[in-house]
């Protein structure tokens, strides 16, 4: 590389400079959420080629998705080395076991399984257990962590039950009995699984001594993303790649550690300065990510499980916290949220409603789409190998070869067409809706690489290719819905967490205190995922109590000081100041309009609340507005707490005005006296009951 070395230096703040131009030939980086670890690791490895500490062809960096491995490439490429090799543990270790094998072996490298699923049920039946999908997951997933895990079939039930891993679909020794038997069947297949890459590449390694110095001598610096993640497997596949000679970097964040019970161990990453006498750790704790206010809420979740992070990204708005009384009123409020923020001018691929478990996502899909918000459903998945988009490219690629003479929009439009993709989205959610967003997305990607009307397919289809090589995935213009699992390593400018209750999170399985931790550490992935604005929602329990997650327990209570401060330097107004429920001051004005905090208990009678928005829905699709253009939540769970008689005290109920109180009033004052009626004709008949 030609040039001033320092060029790389220049915009790192003073710890990602450390780790830049640090020659420790063991060095750990503790990096925080939005600490700008990326960055940090591609300018060392660039840094130190410049000044020719190292070579690109013996770099190796390896991380856990295709999107990362492929983030890093596009980063390396950007600074000027394309040959530096940035790949995923697996896709680094099939590499090596496809060259070595059959200098090793005498044969080539058995093909690896396409889908494990169907040699899991043969399994399963052979052992007369069920094969119901469910169930199959279940038993796949625990084959995956044992094979991770270094932990064999026959030693699967003690150390399954050691580790607290109780499957309601089948016993330890069921479950051992079905690894044997899946194990069995694809050796006859003459097939290896996914894991079976890593187990391949480390048996070479470790049984030829002469293919393991060749592989050291080919890579002396490597570079491991996301440490906190690797398993037993891959930190044994590590050992053996490093050489006496070699420099050893890995980045991480133990509090982002949020795959332990696929195997994930993150005491690598904590435990690394024993493991390695000499290492230096170097500690990134500025998050130009999100605001302070964000930040703050991230620390105290995460207090006493980690390190501080410290705000650079700004101030902005306080989060939002919201208790609702059920899972679709709980949609309703993310959507027309949504509406009013996008309004307010945050683009709708900036927005996105994060969740535990995908049971959530249908209640947010059809709230979304009754209010006609284009939204996106994000899997695990990568883009570029879900079968849609494969079968896309591959049918642009043969239109080029073919030369046809059309003009490429029209042959885009054609080619997705056929495939399911349409300029309106289907109605409802499910397979055929996910289909049309992976063809809505590679359609707006086509067109916006066009640029002029005489661009050539085949130059589009190069662009396409490209950023599937370094897997840079589209992003279609909707709302993402998201597990908490699949958003680890995004971020939006606004997030809503939607269920943030006790039996979601934590989750109704997690019961051992190293389970409810990793509980915790999603919650503090979810908000740190939000750049400004966030909105944490849960739903009251069914006795009455409040259901919020035991993690946000004190937040408000760490916020209130100041805000209590500020709130008694105000003059009173005519509405009360404090707390109908606590008596404690109100600060915002969402509580203000409440007449109590939001987390406390409400006073209102569910029912009429319901009939409230039944009501507003039906208005708002009448006039063609979003809901919250004739009340927002907050006015009419307001409203049904006070129960106003008449005009005048409707009057009295922030967000109610002369304008709206002749055009609903009469209306709202209908609804609420009905509601007091009927509960009053219920308690008479109680009464008489008795």
């Amino acid at each position: 590389m030609d040039g001033d070395p320092e060029r790389f230096l220049t915009g790192l703040d003073p710890e990602q400079r450390d780790v830049a131009v640090s020659s420790a030939p063991r060095l750990a980086v503790i990096a925080g959420a939005g600490t700008g670890k990326t960055r940090a690791i591609t300018h060392r490895i660039a840094y130190n080629v410049a000044v020719e500490r190292f070579t690109p062809r013996a770099v190796l960096a390896v991380t856990f998705t295709t999107k990362a491995a492929g983030e890093l490439r596009g980063r390396l490429r950007d600074l000027g080395l394309p040959r530096v090799a940035a790949r995923t543990f697996h896709s680094a270790a099939l590499r090596q076991a496809r060259h070595f094998w059959p200098r090793a072996m005498g044969t080539e490298l058995p093909d690896v399984l396409g889908h494990r699923l169907p040699v899991v049920a043969e399994a399963a039946s052979r052992a007369r257990l069920s094969t119901e999908t469910g169930v199959l997951r279940d038993l796949s997933g625990e084959i995956s962590w044992a094979k991770v895990s270094n932990v064999s079939p026959a030693d699967y039930p003690e150390l399954a039950r050691g580790e607290g891993r109780d499957l309601a679909s089948a016993t330890p020794e069921q479950i051992a009995a079905v690894f044997g038997r899946y194990e069995e069947a694809k050796r006859r297949r003459g097939v290896i699984d996914f894991e079976d890459i890593l187990l391949c590449a480390a048996l070479l390694l470790a049984d030829h001594p002469e293919i393991a110095a060749e592989v050291r001598a080919t890579y002396r610096h490597l570079v491991v993303d996301e440490y906190q993640d690797v398993s037993p497997l891959q930190e044994r596949l590590l050992d053996l790649w490093l050489g006496p000679d070699s420099d050893l970097c890995v980045v991480g964040d133990p509090a982002q550690t949020i795959h332990s019970f696929a195997g994930a161990r993150a005491a690598y990453l904590t435990d690394f300065e024993n493991a390695h006498p000499g290492a230096h750790v170097i500690r990134l704790v500025r998050d130009y990510r999100s605001t302070e206010q964000v930040v703050a809420l991230a620390n105290q979740v995460n207090r006493g499980a980690g390190m501080t992070l410290v705000a650079h990204g700004g101030t902005g708005p306080e989060p939002e916290f919201v208790q609702v009384n059920g899972e679709q009123a709980e949609a309703a409020g993310v959507a027309d949220w949504v509406a009013r923020i996008h309004g307010d001018g945050v683009p709708y691929r900036e927005i996105a409603a994060l969740y535990r478990i995908n049971a959530q996502s249908p209640a947010l899909e059809s709230a979304l789409a009754e209010r006609s918000i284009p939204y996106q459903v994000r899997d695990a998945d990568g883009f570029y190998s879900r079968g849609e988009v494969r079968q896309a490219l591959h049918d642009l690629a043969r239109r080029v070869q073919e030369g046809r003479a059309e003009p490429a929009a029209d042959q885009v439009r054609d080619v997705l067409g056929g495939l399911g993709w349409s300029p309106e989205p289907p109605s409802g959610a499910g397979a055929v809706r996910e289909r049309w967003e992976s063809l809505a997305a590679l359609a707006e990607l086509a067109m916006s690489l066009m640029g002029a009307e005489d661009t050539p397919l085949a130059a589009v289809v190069a662009a396409l290719q490209e950023r599937a090589d370094v897997q840079q995935v589209p992003t279609a213009d909707g709302v993402t819905l998201s597990t908490l699992h699949a958003a680890k390593g995004l971020e939006w400018d606004a997030v809503a967490l939607v269920g943030a209750q006790e039996g979601l999170l934590p989750f109704v399985l997690a019961q051992r205190p190293e389970q409810i931790a990793e509980e915790r550490r999603l919650l503090y992935v979810g908000i740190t995922r939000a750049r400004r604005l966030l909105r944490i929602s849960w739903c009251r329990s069914r006795n009455g109590n409040k259901g919020r997650s035991r993690f946000l327990s004190g937040v408000r209570a760490a916020q209130a000081p100041a805000a209590r401060a500020a709130s008694s330097a105000r003059p009173s107004g005519r509405r009360s100041r404090v707390c109908v429920s606590c008596g404690q001051p109100l600060t915002t004005g969402a509580e203000l309009k409440l007449r109590r905090h939001e987390s406390c208990p409400a006073t209102y009678d569910p029912a009429t609340l319901d009939l409230l928005i039944e009501w507003r829905r039906q208005v708002a699709a009448e006039q063609s507005v979003p809901a919250y253009v004739v009340f927002t939540d907050a006015t009419l769970i307001a409203a049904a707490e006070a129960e106003p008689g008449g005009p005048e005290d409707l009057l009295r109920i922030a967000g109610i005005g002369r304008t709206k109180l002749d055009r609903y009033g009469d209306d709202v004052l209908a609804i609420i006296a009905a509601g007091r009626a009927r509960r009053e004709a219920d308690t008479a008949e109680t009464g008489s009951d008795g």
